[in-house]
């Protein structure tokens, strides 16, 4: 109410005016702007039911972040990591629990790593959380988590959620999603079900499309694989926005000249293993259909693309 009503006294002196809404926005951006992975180290949890904290928590940036993660870095640097703080927390006698945050840079980073791994059960910590025997991961803001447990027991799965609590309630805001996941038809898209990246390499792994990259995936673009089931028919969509409507043109071209050469006119094709396949583009969105039950099917989530 301070706010509005300096607002209102202030509105009829020229210049006034415009220099304190300014300031207003100012002071809202710096209380809701996220906090760094320097902010959030001192208020971090040094314990975790009976575990306590080592000191000394480590700190790997885009370089020394291989020595951490042995062949698993890459994936964090395909969505382009920042930095990530490691603390270890210890029982006497007993194994181990591991806090790692890592900072992706943006909201929209953070929930695409996140998403590389969407097993799990749901559980209500951070932003979309999972849960696994000895796993625990959520995203929040543009911070991905992990906790894990070195040896799995009750008390152990207890302190990991009680800490995820913990470090999500110190991350200041809720980030968003990325804007891609708005155009993805809804007629029966698994909302858990959802990876995005930008990265030939990570589509790939989720989805072995060619050694290639046919679709000219790159910084530039942004992509959605999700899955699909409605009634008793699954599908399987790829959604990708590019910069330009030519990289949309020529990208379809590659995929049908390397991956769909028996497309009809239509640029709909039955696979191998008896699926549909199908491929249209829609300003600068390319969407594919990997593979569906029907081509009914395949056709009317295209038809739906948002």
């Amino acid at each position: 109410m301070k706010n509005t009503f300096q607002i209102r006294t202030l509105r009829n002196i020229p210049g006034l005016v415009t220099i304190s809404i300014i300031l207003l926005f100012m002071i809202q951006s710096t209380h809701s702007k996220t906090n760094s992975l320097k902010d959030l180290q001192p208020d971090l949890p040094m314990q975790a039911g009976s575990w306590s904290a080592q000191t000394g928590d480590r700190i790997f940036d885009q370089e020394t972040i291989f020595s951490y993660i042995d062949g698993g870095a890459e994936v964090y640097k395909a969505y382009n990591f920042r930095q990530c703080l490691s603390r270890r927390y210890t029982l006497s006698g007993g194994p181990a629990i591991i806090l790692d945050i890592f900072d992706m840079g943006s909201s929209e980073d953070a929930y695409g790593v996140f998403t590389h791994d969407i097993d799990g059960a749901t559980i209500d910590i951070g932003q979309d959380g999972r849960y696994r025997p000895g796993w625990l991961s959520f995203w929040k803001s543009r911070f991905f988590v992990s906790i894990y447990m070195e040896e799995e027991s009750t008390a152990a799965e207890q302190a990991v959620k009680e800490l995820g609590r913990q470090v999500a309630d110190k991350i200041a805001g809720h980030g968003p999603k990325p804007e891609i996941l708005s155009q993805l038809p809804p007629l029966g898209l698994q909302a858990d079900r959802i990876r995005y990246l930008h990265h030939p390499v990570m589509l790939n792994y989720h989805y072995y499309i060619s050694d290639e990259n046919i679709l000219n995936i790159s910084a530039d673009t942004d992509v959605a694989l999700a899955e699909y089931q409605l009634g008793n028919q699954a599908a399987q969509l790829l959604l990708i926005k590019y910069p330009t409507s030519e990289n949309v043109a020529q990208s379809q071209v590659d995929f049908l000249n390397h991956y769909l050469p028996d497309a009809d006119k239509k640029g709909a094709a039955l696979l191998e293993n008896g699926k549909w396949a199908v491929i249209h583009k829609k300003g600068h969105l390319l969407a594919i259909v990997l593979e569906a039950d029907s081509r009914e099917y395949a056709e009317l989530l295209l038809k739906n693309i948002q």
